[in-house]
């Protein structure tokens, strides 16, 4: 009877040894995964505030107009920090010159934003992609990553101006992942759907990157990029992807699409030749 008592202490104890360990453990993991999230989380909001720095808006002022700015979408600084990136679409409108209209940047917060006038130095019409110079003291420049490296399920960010500057300009973050890699467009089941347009981007179809996070008009020419690290991914779009991929849908859908870096690359590239 001694002896069955002594094994069964000894197994007690041996259990209670092992709880112990298994306990610390879970408590380890626990702690490692919070500080693993707060770290993640302040990493995120570094990343939003180098961003921010280099976003700004891409509009028109006319000095005749109430009011006489106008923001039609977003860009962001590149290259030598004298030139932004945005979508073609977003600088297609034509000028009121005898209104004195002119294409025009708005930098900073607020709303008493810095303007800077701007030019269009290159222009990509076939991945709606433009390239504007602006005059003034060098800003600070987003860095372009490699996009052919995205993958689906990968987290991503974008900052822009979804409503405009109705009250004023403050940058607006969302979150998100790449929900897919898609065609731009994609086969009509009816070739009374099919326009010249729609039929230009078939012959020349690239692929683009699906988003599952909401974007507006304003987002149009926002920075799409690594949450960690800020290197720019894509340039959102909210039209011209649009146009093409949901030709079919009655209602477009509230899907968010940008266009990869890569061509962005490119387009720089082009001014040193």
């Amino acid at each position: 009877m001694k002896e069955k008592l002594r094994v069964f202490e000894q197994h007690l104890s041996a259990s209670s040894f092992r709880s112990k360990i298994m306990f610390s453990v879970l408590v380890f993991f626990v702690i490692y995964l919070g500080a693993a999230g707060i770290t993640h989380a302040s990493g995120m909001v570094a990343t939003i505030a180098k961003v921010k720095k280099s976003v700004v808006g891409v509009g028109t002022m006319m000095p005749t107009r109430s009011p006489r700015a106008s923001l039609f979408g977003t860009g962001f600084v590149v290259a030598d920090g004298n030139h932004v990136l945005t979508n073609a679409h977003v600088v297609s409108r034509e000028l009121d010159f005898q209104g004195n209209e002119s294409l025009v940047v708005f930098i900073g917060r607020g709303v008493n934003p810095e303007t800077r006038s701007a030019n269009i130095v290159q222009l990509d019409k076939e991945h709606d992609l433009a390239l504007l110079k602006i005059p003034g003291p060098p800003l600070k420049a987003l860095s372009l990553g490699d996009s052919d490296t995205v993958q689906e399920g990968e987290q991503i960010a974008f900052t822009g101006y979804p409503i405009g500057a109705v009250l004023g300009l403050y940058p607006v973050t969302h979150r998100g992942i790449i929900s897919a890699i898609t065609p731009i467009v994609i086969p009509m089941d009816n070739g009374g759907q099919l326009t010249p347009e729609l039929i230009k981007r078939l012959r020349a179809r690239y692929d683009v990157f699906q988003l599952d996070a909401t974007a507006y008009p304003g987002n149009s020419g926002s920075p799409l990029y690594d949450p960690d690290t800020g290197e720019v991914l894509g340039i959102l779009n909210m039209v011209f992807v649009k146009e093409s991929r949901e030709t079919v849908l009655q209602k477009p859908s509230g899907i968010a699409y940008a266009i990869p870096s890569r061509y962005a690359v490119d387009l720089i590239n082009k001014l040193n030749n």
